[in-house]
């Protein structure tokens, strides 16, 4: 058994606890559920009891010389961030197709000509399942670095199973023993093989035959295509992703992130837990997800990095979207693995307030991956995943942008990120 933690002294408490059952919509994300002064008891890995300072002083008061205490005076602490949509798991990187972005090269031009996610599928095959491991390790030392305690991982760069396996497997492998949490997804539909190209609906086939053995061998809970023009249809996405639910996958879907393609409307349709990109998303689709309460995972960095139109996140909270926010940390369209810069732009790019991004980040976040019920706020009873800034209250973690504020990150109860350095005691393979 270890020592309890005691977090005390915040200036500012974010908790997200509010009386929303599901993800939270409209007014609802800017509950933060705010306590000045306040303090956090962690025992056994759980949160035991969240208030005011002189409140959890009085209450654990015969036990305070058993805990270890971290002083948060003047410090903003927050639940632990979750990114809701990575791709963790990959081999090299792509900073050529950077360059002839800036040339005027379009992304899709890039991929039809073998670069893209086809390059990184190429990089991702050649590469040992132990290069992999390493790589993505140091990956999320630096995720954790920036607060981020929890992440979803999808496969993608194999479109072949051997490849796919490895991915997921190294995804499970870092579950294990990395401390941030890995929540993984199968993307066999990542893109249309170039052996497929002439017979896209044969590798439709090929995907759907993959899915038993990825959910026999328990290696993802979540099922992922990408419906665009140029790769798969919404008939063929709503074919693989129909395939997964009858063996236990839940369906998410990149939708509408090139042009609007219906994707928004076939993820309400399959019951999706979430519909990602939807930076033209039409307005019945963002009707529909409303309705059906699919989670909008937006993803600014994409948009930011592609020099592309961003999401209207603003228009589809005021519709009823519950909105979350991710990296979508991928080595073609988004490299980065800071999730508070990604809430800077919710802010500055997609009309979101600091109170909304924060919900986004955290509560709604977890709902876009099944794990709300032991994340996503501090509350009693959840997991004890703790984000502490150097700053003192929520506004600044938005204002002042490009700037790494994290101080102190506890994951399950345990210190795992101090005074901005990794604790190489309990992080494999860190990077510092």
């Amino acid at each position: 058994m270890t020592k309890p933690l005691f977090i005390r002294n915040a200036s500012q408490l974010v908790t997200m606890k509010s009386d929303a059952a599901g993800p939270r919509v409209k007014e609802e994300m800017s509950e933060l559920g705010l306590i000045e002064n306040g303090s956090v008891w962690i025992e056994d890995g759980a949160i035991q009891a969240v208030g005011h300072d002189e409140e959890l002083s009085r209450e654990y008061a015969g036990r305070l010389h058993e805990a270890d205490v971290v002083d948060a005076s003047g410090k903003l602490v927050t639940p632990g961030l979750v990114d809701p949509h990575t791709h963790l798991v990959f081999a090299g990187s792509r900073e050529d197709e950077f360059n002839m972005r800036l040339q005027g090269a379009t992304y899709m031009e890039i991929m039809n000509a073998g670069g893209g996610i086809h390059a990184t599928t190429r990089r991702t095959k050649a590469a040992s399942f132990e290069e992999l491991l390493e790589e993505s390790a140091g990956r999320l030392d630096k995720f954790l670095l920036h607060g981020i305690t929890t992440v979803e991982a999808k496969s993608g760069y194999g479109m072949e199973w051997e490849t796919e396996r490895k991915q997921l497997e190294v995804a499970k492998k870092l579950n294990e023993t990395h401390p941030v949490d890995i929540v993984s997804t199968f993307m066999g539909a990542h893109a249309v093989p170039a052996d497929y190209k002439e017979r896209p609906d044969e590798f439709v086939d090929y995907v759907i035959g993959l899915l038993p053995e990825v959910a026999e061998l328990g290696l993802a809970e979540f099922n992922d295509v990408f419906c665009e023009k140029g790769v798969f249809t919404p008939e063929q996405s709503r074919k693989i992703l129909e395939a997964g639910k009858a063996y236990g996958l839940k369906p998410k879907i990149h939708a509408d992130e090139i042009e609007p393609y219906e994707g928004a409307e076939l993820a309400a349709e399959v019951g999706a837990i979430s519909a990602d990109h939807l930076l033209k998303a039409s307005d019945k689709g963002i009707d529909a997800m409303a309705a059906a309460g699919v989670v909008g995972v937006l993803l600014p960095g994409t948009a930011y990095f592609l020099r592309a139109e961003f999401a209207n996140a603003r228009k589809m909270i005021d519709a009823g979207v519950p909105v979350a926010l991710s990296t979508d940390c991928n080595p073609g369209s988004s490299p980065t693995v800071s999730l508070p810069f990604i809430m800077n732009l919710g802010c500055l790019m997609m009309g979101m307030t600091p109170a909304e991004v924060l919900c986004a980040a955290t509560v709604n976040a977890a709902h876009a991956i099944n794990r709300a019920t032991e994340v996503g706020t501090l509350e009693s009873g959840k997991k004890a995943d703790v984000t502490i800034f150097d700053i003192s209250n929520y506004m600044k973690l938005q204002y002042s942008y490009g700037v790494n504020h994290v101080h102190t990150v506890v994951k399950a109860g345990r210190v795992v990120v101090n005074e901005g350095n990794l604790e190489k005691k309990d992080v494999p393979n860190c990077v510092n």
